[in-house]
């Protein structure tokens, strides 16, 4: 395998996943790697190439800081420098990092001084105008160059408003292909400059001539304001100008770039017209006037781009530059091309959604949501009327386009138009009625919708409607996800529910008069779910429903088949009957079907389900049985979701089920601080006072023969919520937080469990109890498993956890009441022991430092309280003890000579000695000078 597909696995890998490709690396030596290889002069163009993807695709991944992003970029210069004349698409990729790299990792935003010499490159770079210096075989250096310099003004609005007259320069000289690339640059720099003058008082004619004949260096000041796309439309008033500025000389700008402007790619030429839009918006002084000499040409263009542009021309001047006419004549148009041959259906639909928004200059509705336009009359669109023929998305647009034009039509022509519309919905339906795809289905029942959106309160239409759908019903079981999804949309769209009870009405008494052969397990299955959904409605009777059920099951042998889908469907119909308002109707009815259920049923699961329904029917009211059932799905207590969790077919089911996973922390753990004496009350005190002539060292040594004694350090956490935290985990129950050790040197800890976490309310204390093998330093990986208030449960990770060598101290393990001269002879009998080398691990050390009498005092009350074992201040000299789990002991004499303070060191494991001296180091670095001597 050579190593360019090695790179090529490699960085499909990464572009395939960055987080799971990083946690086998590190991004920094990615980027190491990455660089290397593009500085190697045996790579081709195209491994480089794909290398330099990379950055183009995950910039801020790579390059995470400021810093980190400055140095990759003069590294890529670098590597641009050093790239032969004749990789030109590799020089054009690397240019293109270069920029994206600055931009991402904000080297651009403050002002680094890479950002500015990258610039000035650029600009050198695009002065070569008409290939003078370098040849026609680097003009794609310049075209990419003005690229970086359009996106680098874009995300630093004004960056080049103070070099407007040197790319006007460059634009005029300019005279090949790159001519317009020259355009768009000057044209955004134009607008930008302007727009930062807008947020100016009392601009003079002085200041706004300045700007146009700005030629000095890049304003980097201006690029701290951050400006957002122009709120360009007739509700909100765009920022302008002072009135009365003279402004001929940008007036003949921007004649010159509209004149030149056919000379551009349609793409291009849209891009500078709604740059210029927005620039004669923001002056006062110039008229939509300008733009009246290419509405002649942009009302002739087959460009989907320039019609966008047309149509925010007019949404932005309206009458001030379209006439009637021109609003009439561009109506046509768009409705010429949305039905023209050669047009593809994407551009078909563009134009008939640009017909549904279209901005008329007196409009009668400005809520921007679809409305017909005056002007759009039947006569107008009547080529436009869908066909089966058509596709699925144009019919369905022009369907909706038709019927807004005949509901706003006069009698007589909406009526016959409302009646072609029908004819075209029912012959949808027969195509259905004689096995149509599923996707004719889809689209009919779609196109349905629409008719009834518009016209479902037609009482004669709407019953002949749903008189075929039933009729279609019998015949084809399979249709009822359909007609119950049609159900409920029109249900959710019209303030008035009849229509979609009438439909399920229907869809009842059709289920009722099938006769036995069609009430196969096949279509059973559909008619329950129908009859599942006629369930719901309170304003339809059930008993019909109950009867059949019960007819079903006593009159067949499903009850001795146990088929689980059927038994759970007739449980669905039960569970909603159970919430129905006019329950008491059918009382007895229900009661007799649960029971029967209960009792012949052959499915335990089935037979349980039925007997708790008919539990809650008799022993519960109508407003509690609802309570129970209700499933809760719009924030609903956890107790609720939990309920409906066992229910048949329970929509929140495979949500309670499912654990969540947070993008972010949660919860995190932080430390309660405390005194030693208060950490000493949670130790074993197995030891009592046995006299005073007693061999204290013996006894105390006893005391290890427990198992267990000593043998674990509790620290203390608040948990509490993390910033910035979303308000759903404001409230968040039972959870349980699981401990993952980095090291060996613990015992693994046990899970911790928490009944609640409120964010007003006091956070809870969790005591985590560690088990030392060795009492080192050590790190926790700490995550979490919670309930929310809406019942489902989420697991989120919390911030590591630091255990720091003073957190494991603890005081000698002798009971609180034991003498200071029993504790001293322990001290000094471990003392004797480590001096003499007995056990092997044990060692003596030194450590001196200066400081006055006070600091020395502070340090002692502070970091040794304590661990006091005696307090010799007249003498001046203290004896401290810490006992780290299982069995370690650390022992410091403090004495104080003339100049210095001496702590001598004594333990009986060695391998703590380097982090004694970190941590005396530590709590003593305010002191000018400290001396260790191993």
């Amino acid at each position: 395998m050579t190593i360019a597909d090695l790179w090529d696995q490699k960085i499909s890998a990464f572009l395939l996943s960055p987080s799971q490709f990083l946690a086998t690396t590190t991004s920094e030596s990615f980027l190491a790697e990455l660089l290397h290889e593009l500085r190697n002069d045996k790579a081709n163009d195209q491994l480089k190439i794909l290398l330099v993807s990379v950055l183009l695709e995950h910039p801020t991944i790579l390059c995470p800081s400021s810093s980190m992003g400055e140095e990759t970029a003069l590294e890529l210069l670098s590597v641009f420098s050093h790239t032969p004349q004749k990789s030109i698409i590799l020089k054009c990729n690397v240019m293109l990092a270069i920029t994206n790299v600055i931009i991402c990792t904000s080297c651009l935003a403050n002002h680094t001084k890479m950002a500015e010499d990258w610039l000035d490159l650029l600009f050198q770079m695009i002065q070569d105008t008409n290939d003078y210096r370098c040849g026609l075989s680097q003009q794609p250096i310049r075209a990419t160059a003005c690229d970086c310099l359009r996106e680098m003004e874009t995300c630093s609005p004004g960056l080049l408003s103070q070099k407007l007259e040197a790319l006007y320069l460059l634009k005029q000289q300019e005279t090949t292909v790159l001519h317009q690339s020259y355009c768009m640059l000057y044209t955004l720099g134009l607008k930008n400059a302007i727009r930062i003058l807008t947020s100016q008082k009392d601009v003079t004619d002085l200041e706004f001539k300045s700007i146009l004949g700005g030629n000095e260096g890049f304003a980097w000041k201006s690029n701290q304001l951050r400006l957002t796309l122009l709120p360009i439309n007739m509700m909100v008033q765009v920022p302008r100008l002072p009135p009365g500025l003279d402004c001929k000389e940008l007036k003949s700008i921007m004649s010159s770039l509209l004149e030149e402007s056919y000379l551009q790619t349609p793409i291009s030429q849209s891009a500078l017209l709604r740059e210029l839009v927005e620039i004669v918006a923001m002056v006062p002084g110039l008229s939509p006037t300008l733009f009246k000499s290419q509405l002649l040409r942009l009302f002739g263009t087959a460009d989907v781009s320039l019609m966008h542009a047309t149509l925010f021309m007019k949404d932005t001047f309206t009458d001030s530059l379209f006439s009637a006419e021109d609003e009439n004549f561009l109506l046509k148009r768009l409705v010429g091309t949305a039905q023209h041959p050669l047009l593809r259906v994407p551009e078909k639909l563009f134009y008939m959604e640009c017909i549904l928004h279209f901005p008329e200059n007196r409009p009668i509705s400005s809520s921007g949501e679809e409305s017909l336009p005056v002007l759009v009359t039947p006569r107008l669109a009547v080529s436009l009327h869908p066909t089966v023929f058509n596709d699925s998305a144009t019919m369905l647009c022009r369907l909706n386009l038709l019927c807004l034009v005949h509901l706003e039509a006069d009698e007589g022509e909406a009526d016959k138009g409302i009646s072609y519309l029908f004819e075209h919905i029912m012959a949808l339906l027969k195509i259905i009625d004689n096995d149509g795809s599923r996707e004719v289905v889809v689209t009919s029942f779609r196109a349905l919708f629409i008719f009834l959106m518009h016209f479902s309160g037609m009482e004669e239409l709407s019953e002949e409607v749903i008189d075929k759908l039933c009729d279609m019903y019998s015949r084809h079981s399979r249709l009822a996800p359909n007609l119950i999804g049609l159900a409920n949309r029109i249900q959710e769209h019209l303030d008035d529910p009849v229509w979609s009870v009438k439909l399920l009405i229907g869809l009842q008494k059709c289920i009722m008069e099938m006769p036995p052969p069609q009430l196969t397990i096949h279509n059973l299955s559909w008619h329950l779910k129908v009859l599942k959904r006629v369930a719901k409605e309170g304003q339809i009777t059930q008993r019909n429903t109950i009867y059949l059920l019960l007819n079903i099951l006593i009159n067949s042998n499903l009850c001795e088949r146990g088929n689980w889908q059927v038994g759970n469907a007739v449980l669905a119909v039960c569970r909603n009957l159970l919430e129905h308002p006019s329950i008491d109707q059918v009382f007895i009815e229900l009661a007799d079907l649960l029971q029967y259920i209960s009792v012949h049923y052959d499915g335990m699961d089935i037979k349980d389900h039925a007997r708790f329904y008919y539990t809650l029917l008799t022993n519960l009211s109508w407003e509690k049985r609802t309570g129970v059932l209700d499933k809760g799905l719009d924030g609903g207590r956890a107790k609720e979701r939990s309920h409906s969790a066992i229910m048949a077919e329970s929509e929140g089911i495979a949500s309670n089920l499912t654990v969540h996973k947070t993008n972010r922390h949660v919860l995190q753990l932080i430390k309660v601080q405390e005194k030693a004496s208060q950490r000493s009350s949670e130790r074993s005190e197995l030891l009592e006072t046995t006299g005073e002539a007693e061999n204290w060292l013996e006894v105390y040594q006893g005391q290890f023969q427990t198992p267990g004694f000593g043998s674990e350090v509790t620290l203390r956490y608040n948990l509490t919520h993390a910033k910035d935290t979303d308000p759903l985990f404001d409230k968040v129950f039972t959870i349980c937080l699981h401990f993952e050790l980095k090291d060996s040197n613990y015992a693994k800890i046990n899970d911790i469990h928490v009944p609640c976490v409120f964010r007003d309310r006091k956070p809870p204390v969790v005591k985590v109890k560690l088990k030392p093998f060795q009492p080192y330093p050590t790190t926790l990986c700490v995550s979490a498993i919670f309930t929310t208030q809406d019942g489902r449960s989420w697991h989120s990770r919390l911030p590591d956890v630091s255990v720091s060598f003073p957190e494991i101290f603890l005081p000698l393990p002798l009971p609180p009441n034991t003498s200071c001269e029993c504790k001293e002879q322990v001290f000094d009998h471990i003392w004797e022991a480590a001096a003499s080398g007995n056990p092997d691990k044990s060692a003596i050390s030194l450590f001196c430092l200066k400081t006055a009498d006070e600091s020395l005092a502070d340090l002692i009350k502070t970091h040794f309280q304590g661990y006091l074992i005696t307090d010799q201040q007249s003498k001046r000299s203290w004896k401290v003890l810490f006992f780290l789990p299982p069995m370690c002991h650390v022992l410091l004499k403090i004495t104080q000579a003339e100049d210095a303070i001496q702590v001598s060191i004594a333990t009986d494991n060695w391998e703590l000695l380097p982090f004694v001296n970190s941590y005396l180091q530590n709590i003593t670095d305010h002191c000018s000078t400290t001396v260790t001597d191993g």
